[in-house]
């Protein structure tokens, strides 16, 4: 990014010639930056003065240029006390030598470790070692004392305390005044534990409540999809049935031998048999054109999964059509794109509140949600303000993959469920999911038609491209999904390989849409404004999906549906940021291990939101979303602290909303274009490189940071 910026960034060059210093950017020189405004351009070392200053541009004092002679002088008196003295072993005057050199390097490196000038590094900081929410707290309370002064079940060997007074004398102070989930639902399930405790806890800690609100909340549950703990054991102990699938499996498991004889003999397989109830053969007549699967048999039961009161109906029994499937209306909606680490149930609810329609859940993967991992299911969860919401699994075999559809089907409230045939990452590709699965194209219809026949909800896929960055699969694969009963298809208009070095190919998008007719087909790919996605539109599409962009301005969906450039405020984007840490606070707690999650969630959203550059910034609307911003100056202090990509003023923010951080509190970003290496102390300092799709990551120092440090020190792993 800084090779993308003038050097210098004087204002006074392209005042001269702001013509052709547009053409320059055309031409390739300062390909990538974004057109600012030349009265708010500046350099990288004015820029990081004026947010070490608090909005202070500190003048140059002369008192810093009469020290300087004086500090020449003292090196002159020290080198003729060298020159006179004895003259040493080479051996040893080297050792000595190299010794005074590295702490010269790591005294000047240490007034701003956070800010060194170096060559940018890029790749991803792999092996992040997983930090446990629980490290932040020196001593933790008992659930059973928190919660109620319940009795401990675990007596004399509960490793927690049962003492308040203790607890309380060992607690972090508060972070404010006020209790989100108090005025929210009148009464606090964290108790003394929560960081807002002074708001509903009396003088001998005791937990106070807002009885009007808690009776009108009553049986009000505003998030849905938790793991039950009886279906969590049944799971584990492999006690859960799979009748429907179980069906399916063996009808596609004698299939496959005749299979294999028709490529020997040349004879036509013969299909699965099985005996089929006249009903059910019209029923199969009349959806000749949609997948098959094995009927059900006569005078067979289908297992409930729960216990169940009342006669015995059709429903219990007769397998939906696909006619007869719930329907959605995915025509002309807006697709907030399933987001792995920032597309959280807090971002999603902040997402809504701009206009976004469709939302899904983070990327789930099949086999652990068929093991009843808690931290799996729960990205299944949906808030009430989610009104169409769909969940995306990824897997790269028909068993587990159609198991995974039935458990959800059974046990979860979705509108739809996404199968996720894009994902590029290694992890993923290697076993032959995401990506891998647009290659493996057997076990792709086999995964389609058997999530098809569990279903009672839609299917939809999401793909690239292809694989390969020249060769596109895309438009091959389309009609056959249509045969394999895909209710929508989402075509993110890049490949594998290309990732996000090239733009999204929307003219290849447009070729597509038209194959999928009559299934819808969502376009993705660099929509960043409303001009995006008029031309996005103008292509056929049913309709947008939107990654990236919501990312960098969630206000995007308000844009799009009101046709216009938002010029938003600082105060107003603070805004969004709180009501982000409220529902954080809601979701993962309001305890010191909640917050530090919040507070690490805000950060991994916050690598996204700098990239934003306000409208009236702009010497040309709108800002594209392959052009980064270079170093300019806010209308505001506010506004310049957010533009900055430097993880110490992330931090800033967060502690604006959520308080200081803790003595151990670490964050280690996934990429290395945002940190660069100081060796002094084994530190890593953190730059003003920004990247896409990645999650930012330092270690702080072992002291906290307060919103007016001029520098951030953090610690290399």
């Amino acid at each position: 990014m800084e090779e993308a910026v003038c050097d210098g960034g004087d204002a006074q060059e392209t005042e001269e010639v702001p013509e052709v210093a547009v053409d320059i950017r055309r031409d390739g020189v300062r390909k990538g930056t974004a057109a600012i405004k030349n009265d708010f351009l500046t350099t990288k070392d004015k820029f990081h003065k004026f947010l070490d200053s608090n909005g202070r541009l500190p003048e140059e004092k002369d008192e810093e240029e009469e020290e300087k002679p004086q500090a020449d002088d003292n090196d002159e008196l020290k080198g003729t006390t060298e020159a006179s003295e004895e003259e040493e072993p080479a051996a040893k005057k080297l050792k000595v030598e190299q010794q005074q050199q590295e702490e010269q390097v790591e005294e000047e490196k240490s007034s701003k470790p956070w800010k060194q000038e170096g060559k940018r590094q890029r790749g991803q900081n792999k092996s992040r070692p997983h930090v446990k929410p629980t490290t932040y707290e020196d001593q933790r309370l008992c659930v059973s004392v928190a919660q109620g002064n319940r009795k401990c079940n675990y007596g004399d060997k509960c490793k927690f305390l049962h003492d308040v007074a203790e607890y309380m004398a060992s607690k972090p102070a508060d972070v404010g005044a006020a209790c989100y989930l108090y005025d929210t639902f009148g009464a606090c399930f964290y108790g003394v534990t929560c960081r807002f405790a002074r708001a509903h806890t009396t003088p001998d800690f005791q937990s106070m409540k807002d009885e009007a609100r808690v009776k009108a909340l009553e049986g009000h549950k505003p998030v849905r999809n938790s793991l039950d703990k009886d279906l969590q054991y049944r799971l584990r102990k492999h006690r859960v049935p799979f009748d429907r699938s179980t069906e399916y499996l063996q009808a596609i498991g004698k299939d496959r031998e005749p299979g294999q004889q028709h490529h020997r003999n040349g004879k036509q397989p013969d299909a699965p048999t099985a005996v089929q109830s006249p009903a059910a053969a019209a029923a199969a007549a009349e959806v000749a054109h949609e997948p098959t699967a094995p009927d059900v048999q006569a005078g067979t039961e289908t297992k409930a999964t729960v216990k169940t009161i009342g006669p015995l109906t059709d429903v219990d029994v007769i397998k939906l059509r696909a006619c007869e499937k719930k329907q959605v209306d995915f025509q002309d909606k807006l697709y907030l794109a399933p987001l792995t680490t920032c597309g959280n149930l807090p971002f999603r609810r902040v997402c809504k509140r701009f206009g976004a329609d469709i939302t899904c859940g983070e990327m789930a993967m099949c086999t652990n949600l068929l093991q009843g991992q808690q931290s799996e299911w729960a990205l299944l969860k949906r808030h009430e303000t989610e009104d169409l919401f769909g969940v995306q699994v990824e897997g790269c075999f028909p068993d587990t993959m159609t198991r995974c559809a039935e458990l959800i089907n059974n046990h979860i409230d979705v509108d739809f469920v996404d199968i996720n045939s894009g994902c590029p990452i290694d992890l993923v590709y290697k076993k032959g999911g995401g990506c891998g699965l647009m290659t493996r194209t057997k076990k792709f219809e086999q995964i389609i038609r058997g999530m098809n026949y569990v279903l009672d909800v839609p299917l939809t896929v999401k793909i690239r491209t292809g694989v390969q960055e020249k060769y596109n699969v895309a438009h091959k694969l389309i009609p056959e999904m249509k045969k394999w009963g895909v209710s929508m298809i989402t075509l993110h208009g890049r490949s594998r390989e290309q990732r996000y070095t090239k733009l999204a190919d929307w003219d290849y998008i447009n070729t597509c849409s038209s194959l999928a007719a009559p299934v819808p087909l969502f376009g993705n790919g660099d929509i960043l404004s409303y001009e995006d996605a008029m031309k996005a539109r103008e292509t056929g599409v049913s309709g947008l999906m939107i990654a990236r962009g919501a990312l960098i301005k969630p206000w995007i969906f308000t844009e799009i549906k009101e046709r216009r450039d938002w010029d938003i405020s600082s105060s107003e984007r603070l805004d969004n940021l709180r009501n982000f840490s409220n529902y954080g606070l809601e979701h993962w707690g309001s305890d010191t291990r909640g917050l530090e999650k919040t507070r690490t969630f805000l950060l991994e959203w916050l690598s996204f939101l700098c990239r934003y550059v306000p409208v009236g910034l702009l010497e040309r609307v709108p800002q594209r979303i392959n052009e980064r911003p270079p170093y300019y100056m806010g209308r505001d202090y506010l506004e310049s602290l957010m533009a900055s990509q430097h993880v110490g003023d992330w931090v800033k923010i967060s502690e604006m909303l959520l308080g200081p951080v803790p003595k151990n509190f670490n964050f280690l970003p996934k990429h290395k274009a945002n940190a660069y290496e100081n060796c002094s102390a084994s530190r890593v300092s953190c730059s003003a490189g920004g990247s896409a799709l990645m999650s930012r990551a330092f270690l702080l120092a072992e002291r906290p940071i307060n919103a007016t440090a001029a520098g951030l020190e953090i610690r290399d792993t």
